[in-house]
């Protein structure tokens, strides 16, 4: 068994060297002190099998890549996507994002009947903070980028509400904001200490 760990935890180090991470970030992206990453690369611990299966998708790698020492084969193929190209492709769903805000605008500029649409340039800030929420879940699982779209979404949203009912003196919604932006601001600042 202990060979294994050995295994394990030099091609988790191996894993985290190639993208380019340091034991913290990767501590920070699964909730885990560095400390208990740094057990597992030298194989004093295994992290549970949730863990690791989270690593595997994280990594692009099957389990077997990881317990193996010739481990070429165990590479996922469908998961070769680069970090330039997730970039990529949050950039294009926002895009398609603000071009229906576009759509929308100038729909509403062509038609007589219907009062200009303007503000859907407005609604689409918390709508695109969402996506990018969406996608880092998805891909990255930076703290601080969760952080940012939240709270571009948070102020936001209130935005799009305020400036959609202009006709309201709606102005005391922006003081929701602040208790969503403190817990943001805790929640950032939160050290999560898992040791396994």
């Amino acid at each position: 068994m202990e060979d294994l760990r050995k295994i394990i935890g030099k091609n988790l180090a191996d894993l985290r060297k190639r993208h380019g991470l340091t034991q913290l970030e990767l501590a920070e992206k699964f909730n885990y002190t560095d400390r208990a990453v740094s057990k597992w690369e030298n194989g004093d611990t295994l992290p549970d099998v949730e863990v690791l299966y989270n690593l595997c998708e994280y990594y692009g790698v099957t389990i077997d890549f990881l317990t193996h020492e010739e481990n070429s084969q165990y590479i996922k193929e469908d998961s070769r996507l680069s970090i330039s190209n997730k970039v990529t492709i949050i950039a294009l769903v926002s895009s398609i994002v603000w071009a229906i805000a576009t759509i929308i605008f100038v729909f509403s500029l062509i038609r007589d009947n219907i009062p200009t649409l303007w503000q859907s340039f407005i609604w689409a800030v918390p709508v695109n903070a969402f996506v990018v929420v969406l996608f880092n879940k998805l891909y990255f699982r930076y703290r601080l980028l969760y952080f940012v779209a939240w709270s571009v979404f948070v102020w936001g949203l209130l935005t799009a509400i305020y400036v959609s009912k202009l006709d309201y003196n709606l102005w005391p919604i922006f003081i929701l904001g602040v208790p969503s932006q403190a817990t943001l601001v805790i929640w950032l600042n939160l050290k999560i200490t898992k040791t396994s």
